[in-house]
């Protein structure tokens, strides 16, 4: 039973998973409970800021599948990939699915599927469409002119450097990224084996630097596919942790693909 209360306690059965990472310690960082009811949000939102990590996901099984909802230490959140990729690494690996089956996701993202494929975990998520933007002006004194295109995607600016090293070395300032969700991003070096490399900063929902994000993705897809003329890359985020994602553009959906590790496996007593 993964849910249970008794005279004193609830607990509730817990994950820490590194996502978009083969080793621990790199990649990045979720939480992952399985439960057999949904508590009530005010809980889930103590939880979370209780991890203090980038998302807390929160599963329940479904008819058709598992119910998946996402809380930063601030917020819930609408779409979280490295979250929905720690999940369906945990569902396989504590074999609560078999291995070869499709793991459906009911979110508020609508339904998100979760599949092995040649080794790696592969998401299917919503598409972004990106925008010609101006900085507001925190970002404008944050970015000077040291930046060669900004678009707006969904709820965050896309901003493309002059190189990768520039994205590597971009030293952020949390006062004038803290109301603004961003991306920075560049094509990678030629030596590299990747096609672009990004980082993202989300101080409003409570994460001054998110190290891998399968969201981001969704806009960096359309973003580097209109400028790259491709739709299948190989991504690297350049964050302290750092982490690699296969991403494909279909139409109005992109795959990511990563792989996971878990490194707490325990219970959740409250």
């Amino acid at each position: 039973m993964l849910f249970f209360y008794n005279i004193n306690h609830m607990k509730i059965r817990f994950f820490q998973v590194d996502a978009f990472t083969r080793v621990p310690f790199k990649g990045n960082q979720a939480g992952v409970c399985l439960l057999d009811s949904m508590p009530e949000d005010a809980l889930l939102k103590a939880i979370a800021a209780e991890n203090n990590l980038a998302e807390t996901a929160f599963l329940l099984p479904t008819e058709n599948g598992y119910h998946l909802r996402w809380f930063s230490p601030k917020v819930e959140m609408k779409l979280c990939g490295h979250a929905t990729l720690a999940s369906a690494h945990v569902l396989w690996e504590a074999g609560l699915v078999r291995v070869h089956d499709t793991i459906r996701f009911d979110t508020l993202s609508g339904v998100l599927t979760a599949r092995q494929q040649d080794g790696w975990i592969e998401l299917n998520f919503p598409a972004r469409d990106h925008e010609p933007a101006t900085l507001p002006a925190p970002l404008q004194e944050l970015f000077k002119d040291n930046y060669v295109n900004v678009t707006y995607s969904f709820d965050r600016y896309i901003v493309e450097l002059k190189s990768a090293e520039a994205v590597a070395g971009f030293i952020p300032d949390e006062k004038l990224l803290k109301d603004h969700l961003c991306i920075i991003t560049a094509r990678a070096g030629e030596d590299a084996p990747y096609d672009f490399v990004s980082r993202y900063f989300a101080g409003p929902v409570g994460v001054s630097e998110d190290p891998v994000t399968g969201s981001a993705h969704c806009s960096l897809a359309p973003y580097w596919s209109a400028r790259l003329h491709k739709n299948e890359f190989f991504a690297y985020q350049a964050s302290a942790r750092g982490g690699e994602l296969k991403v494909v553009l279909q139409q109005d959906r992109v795959l990511l693909r990563g792989e996971a590790v878990t490194v707490i496996n325990g219970i959740f007593t409250i």
